[in-house]
């Protein structure tokens, strides 16, 4: 099968002939018809996450995919051939920029029945993040505040729709450019940071989501109220995930180090840094799969390129120029625009 791999970190990707992945007993096979394109597979493939996660190279890149069943493990019962399916595959067993790939019956969903597979394919990495951020980590409640930062992209647009749908009141940051959009997806209050440093204009909220790290996250413990948590996706890792990886004692040592600036400042303020990774999960999927298909989480698909040149989607992605998620299909001919929001449900 063909499949966009690299042969090493901080090189270019290059389409390879690769092996169908073979199927443990509680594997699916799927055809995969359109994949997510993420900040991470810039990462990945740069080797900033190369002592986290040890992959073997040459390495298939993609996180995130839709597509259609083609065999079922023996253990398996939930799904069949034929059947339209999404999921974000296990950390260590990524490859979504290819025609198949195997993945475990316990991360894989049915895909919305409202979707095209480009806007499904767009959802799996930025929906299961923005869940696992404010319902698993923050216990986000109704009446509560929510600052999500960066609310023009991949995680922002769910995670702003989410909060809305908790009941919170929901505060984004974005540029002049996107004011409009955000607003769209329900924010209640819009900082324009070309405009304003948000730490000057917001106070007491209850949980920070950002993806963006650095002085964002040191800015961002100062705008909470006490006992309130920032859920940072960009870093630094905490002791915490080093536990939950199983890190060796060496990498237990540098996340500590790595997070003890932040959280001592957090502490200090009353409030707590909690660090994500997000992993793979079929059961929140469908969750997320329930609230699309009752219109209450539409996905923002800023382009789809053809998967031919996913190389090209990579480096738009990396430009930071994108709305919400890029997207590359086997159904297109030629790089062209999403839907936006309004439509992305019906490409």
């Amino acid at each position: 099968m063909k499949a966009f791999v690299i042969d090493r970190y901080k090189a270019g990707i290059r389409v390879a002939d690769v092996p169908v992945p073979e199927l443990a007993e509680d594997d699916v096979l799927v055809e995969i018809h359109a994949a997510g394109v993420n900040p991470l597979d810039a990462k990945i493939r740069d080797g900033e996450f190369k002592l986290i996660l040890p992959y073997g190279l040459p390495l298939t890149l993609g996180n995130d995919f839709a597509g259609v069943v083609v065999r079922a493990g023996s253990r398996v019962r939930r799904f069949k051939p034929g059947d339209e399916v999404y999921a974000r595959p296990a950390k260590d067993r990524i490859g979504t920029f290819a025609d198949y790939i195997a993945v475990s019956e316990a991360d894989l969903a049915a895909k919305p029945r409202t979707l095209t597979m480009e806007a499904a394919a767009s959802l799996p990495m930025v929906a299961l993040t923005a869940w696992q951020a404010l319902v698993e980590r923050a216990h986000l409640k109704p009446g509560q505040k929510v600052l999500v930062h960066a609310g023009s992209g991949g995680v922002g647009t769910i995670a702003i729709q989410l909060a809305k749908h908790l009941g919170a009141t929901v505060a984004t940051t974005t540029s002049t450019a996107n004011v409009d959009l955000v607003k769209g997806l329900g924010a209640d209050v819009v900082v324009d940071y070309k405009k304003e440093g948000f730490e000057t204009v917001l106070r007491d909220y209850d949980v920070v989501l950002d993806p963006l790290g650095g002085e964002t996250l040191e800015k961002s413990l100062r705008v909470l109220r006490p006992g309130g948590i920032v859920v940072g996706i960009a870093g630094p890792p905490d002791p915490a995930f080093a536990q939950e990886i199983g890190a060796s004692w060496f990498l237990r040592l540098a996340m500590t180090l790595l997070s003890y600036r932040t959280k001592r400042r957090a502490r200090r303020g009353g409030v707590s840094y909690s660090f994500l990774f997000m992993k793979a999960s079929g059961e929140q999927l469908r969750e997320i799969t329930a609230l699309v298909d009752a219109g209450v989480l539409r996905p923002v698909v800023d382009r789809t390129f053809p998967f031919e040149s996913t190389e090209e989607a990579l480096a738009y992605v990396e430009s930071g120029r994108a709305k919400g998620k890029v997207v590359v299909s086997r159904g297109v001919e030629g790089g062209r625009p999403g839907t936006g929001t309004e439509e992305a449900t019906v490409e």
